[in-house]
This record gives structure tokens, sequence and C-alpha cells, in this order.
């Protein structure tokens, strides 16, 4: 079987469940809304729809947004089986594989030695956040992991039948399923979540770790002892900014949460080593006897010395001349225990500057210090807390309880602090400085670790245009005071860049060249520092927010920029996609790899004067076109109305609010629900507004030569193809209704959008999407089927916002219907 029937089948299970459970007639009613929909997306007239969605009940409106979502739900686990049929089934060197990555690095005349060396310096580090666009409860992921399950075996003749049966059993159960949340998830709901995905990407690892050493012979003819150069780290649980619920003991909960499934993770591997590895010596049970011994000792919670001692046994088993049960017996536990150790991930902790700021000037007033630290200028701020690193007192009197505000900024210190006492240093990751403006908002957070005396690696995360313009000068001064230079020692200055606010501060275009800009000044700033760097990326799922594929955005990077590696924030429902099944898993990383590889290979040069010149006015025409639509006095109400930000409000999909403290303004909107409304209705806006007047100055022959031969232009416009062609004009029309239609941004958008198109078709050459034929079939393919829940969508909309309480009445099939556009469009923060 193929995609075609997998999806026909699941499409007629669905059906069946529908006509049982409810009737005949509302079977007819997704019948007939398919078909009007059908014609109405091929140039019919579309007032038989309209007039059969404005007849509906609320309740009957969010039944058809469930029929329809569901369908979506059933098709995504059909492609994603698909990706891995044909991962399973394909011939010769996987494209974006290591052994390509081996291959391409040998071509350019990297020896053996140096790629080892490079593998060694590297590390790529993906961490999952507590920003959830991921929106289906638990229970309902995993009646669609059953689903999964079964699908491989329908072109099983003698399994078929069996795999029909229980496809339909889930199916059948998750429609008497309630999709949404009576409340809002928990902090531990969203680490529980994330690391679902675990025991997947663990089954992976050694797999991915033989495809490393395999490759390495095959393309240099020689054994390799190079290791995976991968770790796990997480922000949920630790991700103070903005969110009260991440408390000291939600911080807790979340660490204690680690260890007990790494425990999970490293006895199952261990049992397995201990099953395989039965090799006997004088009547003796070596091998065994000291996996008995790890088995145990991690059973009773002890922190054992893993890796010392599995590395030992694998040396024993070479020298005794069992090198194959070696590399394929026991190297597997060898990678999970590397990777994951006992601590799973790595807990960053996250606060925003505006609180590390005001916990520290709680503490020097109440030694005495300084009474209004935050009144100071920044050259006295840095001045005062050089003066106090240079000291180890603490500020706070010993052994006297920290008022509650000071608590919730550092108990979650404190908490990291007793989990690497337990399991070992890497329990916890970094300090990330959210809003970091300043040298001081770097320094705060070592006095408050100083009050617990615990050591931590502060990260500044740049996020608007003016914080990203200003990094460089930031980190240089950091690095030149002697005071932090004994702080980090040999370690490596990890410096975070925020795609989601600078986008939604200055627009697509001019939002990646500050990236780029930034990348390339702050990583000339720390070599010219001797300091190691590496920089940490927030990319969100969809293009408004970083999104794209891993290894096309990695090896977009400015060339030179990529010293320590790299890390990429995992958000939402990408999780899923790319980590629910082992073979996905494998695939998503091998291609991260890749990037990376390659990417660090390349010396640093800077592009062509006239790139970066024309890139200069197109950033500055496209950032002001950009500008004057947001700052326009009608854009609030504009947006608010034709798009579903308020309901998404509404929605129970992350433990944060959607804004940041004060009144609503689109400054205060978070990145998320920005983006996710925009895609809601369509328009995608995020992803590509200004494109156009950035492309009209740099003008079509510079741009298509941009195109051609720099990879950080060609990532940023395949990118804006991707979001171009997930857009559609003809379901932004419906949205615009809502408005009334006439609004004067309504004409000015819908011309941006063609215009743009018709701008990026001439400079790449081709149609949108042209290099990517099986996104833009499933693009085609999905959009009848998206298209109902758009309208009904738009219809409870209209009906909600006529009349007093119109949300709470209809917020039950709102809210299904945003879930089911989610489920469509995918990639929706």
């Amino acid at each position: 079987m193929g995609i075609r029937s997998d999806v026909n089948l699941l499409g007629r299970t669905l059906g069946q469940v529908l006509r049982e459970q409810e009737g005949e007639a509302f079977f007819e009613l997704v019948e007939r809304t398919r078909a009007l929909v059908r014609e109405v997306r091929g140039g019919g007239d579309d007032r038989a729809l309209r007039e059969m969605l404005s007849g509906l009940s609320g309740a009957d409106a969010g039944r058809l947004a469930r029929a329809f979502t569901w369908y979506f739900q059933l098709v995504n686990l059909a492609e994603e089986y698909e990706r891995v049929r044909v991962l399973r089934s394909a011939q010769g060197v996987r494209p974006q594989s290591l052994e390509q990555a081996l291959t391409d690095l040998k071509a350019q005349g990297l020896s053996a030695e140096e790629v080892e060396a490079l593998i060694a310096r590297l590390d790529l580090g993906l961490t999952f956040t507590a920003h959830p666009t991921e929106m289906r409860r638990r229970t309902v992921r995993r009646h669609l992991v059953e689903v999964a399950r079964a699908i491989p075996e329908l072109s099983d003749p003698s399994l078929s039948e069996a795999a029909e049966a229980r496809i339909a059993a889930h199916v059948e159960a998750m429609w008497s399923t309630p999709e949404l949340r009576r409340l809002k998830p928990t902090v531990l709901d969203e680490v529980k979540g994330g690391l679902s995905y675990i025991p997947s990407i663990a089954r992976a690892l050694p797999t991915l770790q033989r495809d490393l050493a395999r490759a390495f012979e095959k393309v240099y003819g020689q054994r390799s002892e190079a290791q995976l150069p991968l770790s796990f780290t997480s922000w949920m649980g630790g991700d103070r900014d903005g969110n009260p619920f991440v408390t000291p003991q939600a911080t807790h909960e979340a660490l204690a949460l680690h260890r007990e499934r790494a425990q999970e993770v490293l006895l199952a591997a261990i049992s397995q080593a201990y099953t395989d590895l039965s090799q006997a010596q004088g009547g003796e049970e070596p091998y065994r006897t000291e996996l008995r011994a790890l088995h145990d000792a991690v059973s009773r919670g002890e922190s054992v010395d893993l890796l010392p001692r599995l590395d030992a046994l694998h040396t024993r088993l070479c020298a005794e001349g069992q090198r194959r049960s070696a590399d394929e017996l026991l190297r597997p536990l060898l990678t999970v225990a590397r990777v994951f150790g006992q601590h799973l991930v790595s807990l960053d902790l996250r606060e925003h500057s505006s609180q590390t700021g005001a916990a520290v000037a709680a503490l020097l007033r109440a030694a005495g210090v300084e009474a209004d630290y935050e009144a100071l200028p920044e050259h006295a701020r840095q001045e005062l807390l050089v003066r106090e690193l240079r000291s180890r007192r603490p500020l706070w009197p010993a052994g006297e309880a920290l008022p509650e505000a000071l608590e919730t900024v550092i108990g979650p210190i404190r908490e990291v602090q007793a989990a690497t006492r337990q399991v070992g240093p890497r329990a916890f990751g970094r300090y990330i400085v959210s809003m970091a403006e300043s040298v001081s908002d770097v320094l705060e957070p070592l006095i408050l670790a100083r009050e617990v005396g615990f050591a931590l690696l502060p990260v500044p995360l740049f996020e608007t245009l003016d914080d990203l313009q200003r990094a460089p000068k930031v980190i240089w001064e950091l690095l030149s005071l002697p005071e932090y230079r004994a702080v980090l020692g040999s370690g490596v200055q990890e410096i975070m860049l925020g795609y989601s606010d600078s986008n939604k501060d200055t627009g697509f275009l001019a939002a990646n060249w500050a990236l780029h800009e930034a990348q390339r000044q702050v990583s000339e700033v720390c070599r010219r520092a001797g300091v190691r760097w590496r920089f940490f990326h927030g990319r969100g799922t969809s293009i408004g927010r970083g999104g794209g594929p891993a290894s096309r955005a990695i090896l977009g990077q400015p060339a030179g920029t990529i010293d320590a590696g790299l890390r990429i924030t995992e958000q939402g429902e990408a999780l899923a996609d790319k980590y629910s099944h082992p073979a996905l898993a494998r695939r998503n990383l091998e291609q991260a790899l890749y990037g990376v590889l390659l990417a660090a290979a390349r010396p640093a040069a800077d592009p062509p004067e006239a790139w970066t010149a024309g890139m200069e006015r197109a950033a500055r025409a496209s950032a002001a076109a950009y500008r004057a639509l947001v700052d326009g006095p009608g854009f609030l109400p504009f947006f608010e109305a034709v798009t579903p930000i308020h309901e998404i409000a509404r929605l129970n999909i992350a433990s944060r609010p959607v804004r940041r403290p004060g009144a609503p303004t689109l400054g205060n909107l978070r990145a998320i629900p920005w983006v996710m409304s925009w895609t809601q209705n369509r328009a995608n806006l995020p992803g590509w507004y200004g494109l156009r007047e950035g492309l009209t100055e740099l003008g079509p022959d510079l741009a298509r030569e941009m195109y051609r031969d720099w990879p950080f232009f060609r990532t940023v416009l395949d990118n804006a193809q991707m979001s171009l062609a997930k857009s559609d004009p003809l379901i932004f029309d419906e949205y615009l209704r809502l408005e009334g239609g006439t609004h004067p941004l309504a004409g000015q958008l819908s011309s941006a959008y063609d215009a743009t198109v018709a701008l990026v078709q001439e400079v790449v050459g081709a149609p949108l999407m042209q290099g990517e034929p099986r996104l833009k079939e499933s693009i085609a393919l999905r959009n009848p089927y998206i298209d109902p829940i758009h309208r009904i969508q738009v219809e409870l909309l209209r009906r909600s916002r006529g009349k007093e309480g119109g949300l709470d009445e209809f917020e039950v099939p709102l809210l299904l219907s945003i879930q089911g556009v989610a489920a469509g469009v995918r990639n929706t923060g």
C-alpha cells in the first residue's frame, strides 16, 4: 500500500464512525460540505455553501469542524508513515545524511583527522521549550499513536484485517473523546508532554551512532571513535519569563521527573545489554556482573559514574577479540548513557532581565550596599556589580528566609543546584536572560547564584531589532571584564538570538538580516577576545518565527559563525512531526547534523560588499514598509477583526498568558499568538510582508545573483516561498468580510501578496515551491479539506461577535475550529 491507499482507508474508517455515532444525516452534511467547498475552490458560486453554513446550529458547526479536524489528524499520520516508508526504501547514500556530510567534507579536502577534530569541537543542542502550539491532549495523542502503529500492518495481508479493526476502534474512541482541555495545562503537564518523545529519540540514537561509524569507515576507509555531537535541553519547568506558574516548586518537580524518566531509559538500555552480553570466562559472566551492578545502582537512585565504567567494558570486549559485540551490543547503551545519563535533559532557567534586576536591587538594599540600584545609570550598575563579584560575601543575612518575590527568582537556582548534586552537572544547562540590553543584565544572575553558592553561566537573549544591533557592543564589553572572564574560564560563551520578537518588531526580511549581522559581528568579537562561542537560535515552527527545514536554516548561517556548535529550540507540534517515530527522529537528527558539520567547516568570509550593501538597503525599505503597516492608526482594530486573536487567548494551549503584563498592545502580545492568528486566516503575514519592498530595492539582477550564490539569501527566499505557498487569498478574503471587506488595509495586503509572489518567482526563476514537489502536493491536497473549517470558523466568529456574551456561547465550536486549522496547516506558531 501507499499513502493514497492509507488515506482512503483512514477516511473511510472515519466516515463509518461518523455514520454510526452521529447518524446518516450528519454524515451526509459532511459529504455535502466537502462537495460544496470543492466546487467553490474550483471557481464555482459560493452562495449555497454560505446558506448552508449560516443555517447550522453552533453544535452542528462544532461537530462539522471536528469531523474535518479528525480527517487531518489521520492524514497527518499517513504522511508521517509515508516519510518512514520512503526512508526505509531509499537506496544508496541518503541526501543530507551523515555519509553525505562526510563525503562532502572529504571532497572539500578535509582529512579523517580534521573531520574527527571538527566533530569533537561541535555540539548540536536541541532544546524543548515551554511554548507549545501543540493543542492535542495527551489522551488524544495516545489514540493517534496506536493508529500510527497499525498503519504499517495494512500492507501485510496476514495482519491487515486485525490492523483495520484496531484503527477503527481507536478512531471510534477518539470521536467520543473531548479534544479540548477543560483546564489550562500545568507546567508539569508541559514537561510530561515534551518528555514523551524521549523514548523515540533514545531508540534512534544508537542507530545514528552506528550510521556515523559506518559512514566514517566507508568514506575514509578507517575506524573512528567519533561520538554524536548531540545534547538535549529543556526549558519546561525552568522558563520563568512572563510565566508566574514556573515557581521553585515547579522547577523541583520538573527535575524530579527528569531523573525518573532518565532512570527508565537507562534501565531499559542496561537490561538489553545484559541480555545480549552473555559471554562467559572461567564459569563467570563478567560483563553481566558489571551490568547488574550498574542496574542495581541506577535502580536505587544512586549517582553512578556511568561512562568510565561502560567505556572500560567496551575496551575490554575489544581487547578480548569481541569488537562486534562491543560495537553492536554495548555501544547502544554507551550512546544512551552519553547523551541522557541520569539527568535525561539539561534544564535551563530563563528569567526576564527586569526580574533579575529587581531581585539584585532587593539584595543590595537589604545589605545596605545601594538603596536604589535600578535608578543607577548603566556604568554605575556595572561598577557596583563588578565590585560585588570580587567579593564572596552573601548579601542576604544568613539563615533568614527570603521574601516571596526574591524566593521566586532565587529558588529555581537552588533547585538546579540540588539536582546537580544528585545526578551531576548536566542536570542544569544555562541561565537565559530575556530582553538582555546591557552588560549589567548579564552580570546580575551571577550575583543571584552567589547567594546560594552555585556557579552558572548566563546567556544573554537579544530579541528586538535594537537589541540585535547592540549585541556586538554588549558582548565585547562583557568579555573585556576580567571578573566576568574569571567566571567564564575556558567555557563557551552562549549568545541567544530571538527570531520571534525581532520579526514582530521589524518584519520578515529586516529581522533575518539583523540576525545575520548580529551573528557575524558577535562571532568576530568572540574571535578577537579569544573566547569560544555558540549561538542559541530561538526558532519557532512557523516561517515568521524562524521556522523551516533545520538543515536549510543551519546552512544559511553566516560563514565562520559556528564555533562550538549551536543550539536550536524545538517547539510545539514540531516535536510530534520530528520525533513521534524513531525513523523520523533519526532522519531529522541526521539532517540537522549534516547541516551543522558542513556549516561549521566553512571558513569565516564576509559576503561581497555589493551583497551586504544591497541587503542594508533592502532591510531598511522592508522594515519601513512593515512599520508603516503595523504602526498605522487602524491596524490594531483591523488585526483584531480579521484574526481570531481574542479566541486564541481563550484556548488552553499553554501555561503562560498570551500577552506580557500591561494594557493590550501589539508590543506586549507574545509572538506565538501573533503568528498563530495570521496562520489561522491564511494570510501568513509575518512570513513575507515587506519582502516586496526589499526585493524591489535590490533589483532583479542582483537578487538573482544573491539567490544563486549566497546560502543565507537562498534560505530566506526559500522560506518565504513556503510561507507564501501556505497562504491562501481565497480564504483570507473570507476573514476580511468580518471587518466589512472595505477597509483600505484589505486591498493593501491583497495587492502586496500578489506582488510579492510575482517578485519571488522572478528571482528564483520558477513557480512557488517548484523545488519542493512533495510539499507543494501536500499543500494542494490539504486545501480543499481545510476550507470547510476556515469557513465554519468565520461563520462562528461572525455570530459570536454579533451578540452580547457570544464568545461564551460559541467558545467550544470556535476552539474546535482553531484546533482544526492548526491540524491542517501543521506549523501554527
